[in-house]
């Protein structure tokens, strides 16, 4: 029983302490390198259709210091285009966006990188 309030239980603590440092500092930098990464591409804007969307539901428990919990959840929204040469790009979109666009929508398409700009619908040109 020693053993295990002694240094073992430091240890433990610590190496949790620093995996989830770890691991919050590496999300950290991968979102700053692909936020770099995007200002860096170029703006395109290419004719596309609208292909699939999809939603995303992440729960999220909060701990306060009266000890009680409250959870809360987010909502994440991804459209699927394809362009004409037949290639699919999945891009994250805002809720709004995501209410205005349906599936079989054509248009042109504005993107830099990985982060969506707009999508203008007109009438259909390739099948």
């Amino acid at each position: 029983m020693g053993f295990f309030f002694g240094g073992a239980f430091e240890a433990v603590f610590f190496i949790m302490f620093f995996l989830v440092f770890g691991m919050i500092v590496f999300t950290l930098i991968r979102g700053v390198a692909e936020w770099n990464k995007n200002n860096h591409s170029p703006r395109l804007t290419v004719s596309a259709s609208v292909v699939t969307k999809r939603t995303q539901v992440s729960h999220h428990h909060h701990h306060h210091a009266g000890g009680g919990m409250h959870t809360s959840r987010s909502t994440s929204y991804y459209v699927t285009f394809e362009v004409e040469s037949g290639d699919r790009l999945e891009l994250r979109v805002s809720g709004s966006e995501y209410g205005l666009l349906a599936e079989g929508d054509f248009g042109m398409l504005t993107f830099q990188g990985t982060r969506y700009l707009s999508f203008d619908r007109t009438a259909r040109e390739y099948q």
